[in-house]
């Protein structure tokens, strides 16, 4: 991973850390990653209802961070079910809906079932995501789902499109991300078939493999061991994709959804520090984002 002279600086509010990459307190996570430089965190819940003095101070301390909440996560195993077990997953989205919008933040995302109980019906898959969007509408949230790779009925970014275009609502998305991507040797061509618009979210991570062959160890490596885009053997991989993406129009959000058990074990400000290089890598090297200079055209319009 090499840098530019120091005089560019990439456009870094494009660029933000995951809470599930840090070790420590709410307040020692936002703090590393303000200081490392970064204007944009992803929160889950846990960050919230975790916290020592309780879900309230949990918000307070994320608003006076100034960081902007990318987006909140992550409700699992929604869509395919009926009966008790879907009543008692739309309870569990309305809680997490209410959590999300106390943050102001105006995007929570979902990802495909991995329940053997979720049906294989596209039809349910349909209803209970159109029914979480509307849940969703007089918050003020959007909806991002995403594919697992190791999803029981969707684990490819085009199965998720397909059930996003059927459910047909303004604020309901796809979130991609490279990790499940890269692990079900999903084609970039497959990108073509995407509506920019309907790209929420963009979660990078790189890792150490070249191959995942099992599903096991596709979920071994996703939970414990994936790397900061630029650190693995992926490079080349990541710059294709975020490249392609810039091409069709995206100019949203990127999230390095890091999830690493060696840096949980590392000082808080040393990963930030890691972080940061790789969106330094991403901005200057890959995406050619600078800050506006004098008589200077900006490239992405904010």
């Amino acid at each position: 991973m090499s840098l530019r002279p120091s005089q560019y600086q990439a456009n870094m509010a494009d660029f933000g850390m995951d809470t599930i990459t840090l070790a420590g307190s709410l307040n020692a996570k936002l703090k590393a990653a303000s200081d490392a430089g970064f204007t944009q965190i992803m929160l889950a819940a846990k960050d919230l209802v975790g916290h020592p003095d309780g879900f309230h101070a949990a918000v307070d301390a994320v608003k006076r961070s100034n960081l902007r909440v990318t987006g909140f996560q992550v409700l699992r195993d929604f869509e395919g079910l009926t009966g008790h077990l879907h009543d008692y997953k739309v309870d569990i989205a309305k809680s997490m809906l209410e959590m999300c919008a106390a943050l102001n933040c105006r995007l929570m995302l979902t990802c495909s079932s991995t329940l053997v109980h979720a049906s294989a019906d596209k039809n349910l898959a349909v209803r209970d995501l159109r029914k979480l969007a509307m849940l969703a509408i007089p918050k003020g949230i959007n909806i991002a789902y995403e594919a697992l790779s190791w999803g029981r009925n969707v684990h490819e970014f085009p199965q998720a499109l397909d059930i996003v275009s059927k459910a047909d609502m303004p604020n309901l998305g796809v979130c991609l991300d490279s990790f499940h991507m890269f692990a079900s040797n999903t084609s970039l061509e497959d990108l073509d078939l995407v509506e920019p618009s309907k790209i929420f979210l963009v979660q990078l991570a790189d890792f150490m493999w070249t191959e995942i062959k099992t599903a096991e160890e596709r979920m071994a490596v996703a939970r414990h061991f994936r790397v900061f885009p630029g650190e693995g053997v992926h490079s080349a991989a990541l710059e294709a994709l975020v490249n392609k993406l810039y091409c069709l129009g995206y100019r949203g959000d990127y999230s390095f959804e890091v999830f690493n058990d060696d840096y949980q074990q590392m000082p808080l400000h040393q990963v930030a520090a890691r972080a940061y290089k790789s969106a330094l890598w991403l901005g200057e090297e890959v995406l050619r984002r600078s800050v506006p200079l004098p008589n200077a055209m900006r490239l992405k319009n904010s």
